[in-house]
């Protein structure tokens, strides 16, 4: 479709300049300019989506499909277990792979798929090494007889806005499926899939992406994967979500030594500093994020920090918006020690606080998920596009709950 939309405007010129060259060239007797300039745009576009061709071809082998069995309680209305189905990609040679959480959640039997050196699908049973819900990526395993081929995690940061991605998985069971489209937006924090809570900093691509899809590599034109499929908008086109890969990249080590992610907590809430947040603290030209709420007996609470503080800097890095400062405090990890940079009134202080795992009776709740909706509208949350379960193609957003880094 975009080839197309360039081609389209590719021949409008070449009638443009066609029209106008002759004269030229009588007047010049020599080479008509137009005519090099649609031979240029022409070898452009063609090197462009021949580029983009050179990555779907070298990636699709490391691209797996996910077949699921859903718990027997999961029963459809013939009494068969529910099927799910997903994407995920080869990260190492030995057989882990990378997928979105959701597209396990609850499965009993895990299948993945991997096309074989001739071509041809191969099936291995897989185990889960670990899961996270809160950043909804997974971590399985299988034995293969061979070495598997590997996809290359690179950053989000390598893309930015108009940049082109190819995106590969198993929309609807369509396995290897191949889509591409641009970057249409980086850094969306207020994108809550079926109303789960958790660490998102989406990206937004115009690639189709749809039900089965999750998990799939989103790859820029080196090939190299900057996010993960995990979210689509069911009332709209050319809008999909993924997440960062560098998110996945900092779970990763935790997922497969611990089977879990240990997060770094110190027992604080904390808002944006917006134009009511001011106003209610009292604030004058506040720059980072408020300590709204300090829990008793916490390591924030024991390093001294108070409701109404505004947290400017973590360390070396300044503090801006509140869920960076919630994922930056547990991507740190149990047992690091920070420093932050406070201002009380007109006060700057520096607190040292050395931060602990979560607590059981504070740990975040299980997501929020979301029924059927009767009538999609194009302003509700968008579902997430990965386990091909009834419901969540159509799920719609149920509330959003803020946590406490």
């Amino acid at each position: 479709m975009i080839g197309g939309r360039w081609w389209g405007s590719v021949s409008l010129a070449t009638l443009l300049c066609t029209l106008g060259a002759p004269a030229w060239g009588a007047r010049h007797g020599g080479e008509q300019p137009g005519r090099l300039w649609v031979e240029a745009t022409q070898r452009s576009v063609r090197e462009q989506r021949s580029a983009l061709s050179q990555v779907a071809q070298a990636s699709l082998p490391a691209v797996v499909s996910i077949t699921t069995r859903q718990a027997s309680t999961s029963a459809d209305a013939g009494g068969e277990p529910q099927k799910g189905i997903g994407s995920g990609l080869i990260i190492r040679s030995d057989g882990y792979i990378l997928t979105s959480a959701h597209v396990i959640e609850g499965a009993e039997d895990i299948t993945i798929s991997v096309l074989s050196e001739s071509g041809y699908p191969e099936e291995y049973p897989a185990e889960v090494v670990g899961e996270d819900e809160r950043t909804d990526f997974a971590l399985l395993k299988i034995n293969a007889p061979r070495k598997l081929p590997v996809l290359k995690l690179s950053s989000a940061s390598r893309v930015e806005v108009g940049d082109f991605v190819v995106v590969i998985g198993n929309p609807f069971g369509l396995t290897h499926s191949v889509t591409a489209g641009v970057v249409s937006a980086k850094g969306r924090t207020d994108v809550t899939p079926n109303g789960r809570d958790g660490d998102f900093d989406y990206m937004q691509v115009d690639a189709s992406i749809n039900p089965g899809n999750s998990g799939g590599p989103v790859l820029d034109v080196h090939g190299d994967v900057v996010a993960i499929a995990n979210a689509v908008n069911v009332a709209g086109q050319g809008i999909g979500f993924a997440i960062p890969v560098d998110i996945a990249k900092a779970v990763l080590p935790h997922l497969q030594k611990y089977g879990r992610v240990r997060r770094g907590w110190m027992g604080v809430s904390v808002q944006d500093c917006s134009p009511d947040v001011i106003e209610a603290y009292g604030l004058a030209n506040p720059k980072g994020v408020v300590v709204s709420e300090v829990m008793d007996g916490g390591p924030a609470s024991r390093a001294g920090l108070q409701v109404g503080d505004v947290i400017e800097g973590l360390d070396s890095a300044r503090v801006e918006r509140a869920h960076k400062l919630r994922w930056q405090v547990a991507s740190r990890g149990v047992g690091r020690s920070v420093v932050l940079r406070v201002r009380r009134g007109e006060r700057p202080l520096k607190l040292k606080i050395k931060l602990e795992d979560i607590p059981s009776d504070t740990a975040p709740v299980a997501p929020i998920l979301a029924g059927p909706a009767p009538a999609a509208h194009p302003d509700e949350e968008p579902a997430t596009g990965g386990s091909g379960l009834p419901g969540e193609a159509d799920g719609q957003a149920s509330g959003k709950r803020v946590p406490s880094p």
